[in-house]
């Protein structure tokens, strides 16, 4: 029989590079203001009959929902208990049972946490824009869309027929207006998915000199002629079943005609008799060889060529990149909820986590997939790691916590 024999020899273990005074969920929640929460709930009374669970207690509770894809209230609130001693540095000092929470997400008003998001938004915002898109016309862009995210129940009504075995389900959608540069949302609205894309456009009030992209459902004549007396382009595309008249046709240069420009009319959209406005604007016909499309759009600019038109309803396509992002990294499959208060509360949640993984970003110099940070944010969130440090050169970085707590004040201003 032979023998084995453990070394006696002491082994030496590698000292981590990357260590932190601080957990990465904390570090993240620097960057939010407890006396901003404090002032936003008072202002909502959002804390009326609170004695523990307060308003900043339920916010961290859904970003940590939100950061660990959490699927239930049992996985949320199992979870943060047995991490209590790591959250503490958050100034976290109750962990709700699920009842608690649940009462709290159908009782405390969506509002505040709207607030939060918008006052974030306000702080932050000049370290949002993106300083890599220096073309001055970018930075006029004001992108608008909608996105459906479907709802196990028929809590909010649902566009569409219903489904072959009798089943409803519901439906909220989700209005944005993104600036270009800064890549978030700057005004989001929540309705019913049944609900048209065009009152929406009573809500945007974009500077003089902006740019609105939008999809054809934005289809608010007056809102177009309103605009674009205070100065306000548009871009869009025609819709099937608009009616026009071609008043004049403009001059393709060869160059564009060889890139995909097919006609540059002047028209005016309406009937003549009706007492709906008439829109008076621009029709540039393009094919994409790409796609193999034909597509028309319809402007206010009768300033700029036909083929940068259509390059700039290319740039919607950023917002599209935004819905995706939100729900391929967050929980908005599986709500804490049933019931339509709840919902909007997780929704606003996840826009402030999206924000503040986004300011993060921004703060780097190393380009990140905005999918791999966010695993790294899921794997690593109660770990002792320097977030800002170790993005910036994971291989080798020597950590100290001061340096995230002076880039968190550097962020404040």
């Amino acid at each position: 029989m032979v023998s084995f024999k453990l070394p006696h020899q002491k082994l030496a273990m590698g000292k981590s590079n990357f260590f932190s005074g601080q957990p990465v969920f904390s570090q993240l929640g620097s960057f939010i203001s407890k006396s901003m929460v404090g002032k936003l709930s008072k202002e909502c009374r959002a804390d009326r009959y609170c004695k523990k669970f307060d308003t900043y207690h339920h916010l961290i509770t859904m970003l940590y929902s939100c950061y660990q894809n959490c699927h239930s209230l049992r996985e949320v609130v199992t979870g943060m208990q047995a991490s209590e001693g790591r959250l503490q540095s958050l100034g976290i000092k109750y962990f709700p049972a699920r009842s608690t929470l649940s009462e709290a997400n159908q009782r405390r008003p969506y509002e505040v946490f709207e607030k939060i998001y918008y006052g974030l938004l306000r702080r932050y915002a000049h370290f949002l824009a993106d300083s890599r898109k220096p073309d001055r016309l970018l930075s006029r862009l004001v992108i608008v869309d909608s996105t459906t995210i479907s709802l196990f129940q028929e809590i909010l009504k649902n566009a569409g027929r219903p489904s072959i075995n009798g089943k409803k389900k519901g439906g909220i959608k989700v209005h944005m207006a993104v600036n270009s540069r800064e890549d978030v949302p700057c005004l989001i609205r929540l309705t019913a998915a049944a609900k048209a894309d065009a009152p929406f456009m009573k809500e945007i009030n974009p500077p003089r000199g902006s740019i609105v992209v939008m999809d054809k459902g934005y289809n608010n004549f007056h809102m177009l002629n309103q605009w674009q007396k205070n100065g306000v382009d548009w871009v869009t595309r025609l819709k099937q079943n608009n009616v026009y008249t071609i008043t004049s046709t403009l001059e393709v240069p060869q160059k564009e005609l060889e890139t995909g420009v097919l006609g540059d009319e002047l028209i005016v959209m309406g009937f003549k008799n009706s007492t709906i406005e008439q829109v008076e604007c621009r029709l540039v016909t393009f094919y994409d060889v790409v796609k193999n499309q034909v597509f028309q759009f319809i402007t206010s600019n009768k300033r700029m060529s036909a083929l940068k038109i259509a390059g700039i309803y290319k740039q919607r396509w950023q917002i599209e990149m935004i819905f995706k992002r939100l729900k391929q990294n967050m929980p908005l499959e599986y709500f804490l909820g049933d019931n339509e208060n709840a919902i909007k509360i997780q929704i606003f949640c996840t826009l402030i986590a999206d924000l503040l993984l986004k300011l993060i970003m921004s703060k780097i110099k190393r380009k990140w997939a905005f999918t791999t940070l966010a695993s790294f944010i899921r794997l690593h969130l109660l770990n002792y790691i320097n977030i800002f440090s170790f993005l910036e050169n994971p291989e080798r970085s020597r950590i100290c916590y001061p340096q995230t707590r002076q880039m968190a004040l550097q962020f404040s201003g």
